[in-house]
């Protein structure tokens, strides 16, 4: 199938009002709207999502193994890594905030690190295969990010639903800034990949 792209057209939208300008020969210009660079394709695109990318699935490891909170209660310390987290709200009972933690936690940053990798490699090698479909995928990992952290939310209320007074409370640990980490890694490497470049290794076709 051939497919007519908007750089054929010399036609670039700005990321910041959404602004369709015709940009120049130099494939650059300055969006009449809003005053930002514009070009028909982001420079160095694929160098920075494959940094962020990387960062994000070192930071990955110590995210999943190292303890997310401890809960303290009199002499006990109970230190919970992401997985048993997961456990421990299931065997209290708390399957709906287990799901939550389990989606937000394990399931959504290993599916964006899966599509994220599989796009950038998919571009490198240059392949045409299904552009709409990638080009969907990439809009989906990129909508989910913004639910990410709902984790960290839930560590925070499960520490004001527990009314132990001095008896018991919940500390966070060392294992949630790496999934923070995680997450904003993976949230620049989506910000910094350019879709259009999926576009790129398909036959086109020229304005006639």
């Amino acid at each position: 199938m051939a497919y007519l792209r908007a750089a054929d057209l010399l036609l670039a939208q700005c990321h910041f009002c959404h602004t369709i300008s015709k940009v120049d020969g130099s494939g650059e210009l300055f969006c009449p709207e809003c005053d930002h660079r514009v070009s028909l394709r982001n420079r160095k695109s694929l160098s920075r999502s494959w940094a962020w990318l990387l960062t994000a699935t070192v930071f990955y490891i110590p995210a999943n193994f190292l303890p997310v909170a401890t809960i303290a209660k009199l002499a006990s310390n109970q230190p919970d890594t992401i997985f048993s987290g997961v456990m421990r709200l299931l065997h209290e009972g708390m399957w709906p905030l287990a799901l939550i933690v389990f989606i937000a936690s394990i399931f959504v940053p290993l599916m964006k690190l899966i599509v994220l990798f599989w796009l950038l490699i998919s571009i490198n090698q240059h392949s045409n295969w299904r552009p709409e479909d990638r080009a969907l995928f990439y809009r989906v990992t990129e909508f989910v990010g913004r639910w990410s952290m709902v984790d960290i939310f839930v560590i925070a209320i499960l520490a004001a639903l527990i009314q132990f007074g001095e008896l018991a409370y919940v500390k966070v640990g060392v294992g949630s800034i790496a999934f923070a980490l995680v997450v904003i890694s993976t949230m620049l490497a989506a910000h910094n990949f350019d879709p259009r470049l999926i576009w790129d290794t398909c036959e086109t076709r020229k304005q006639q």
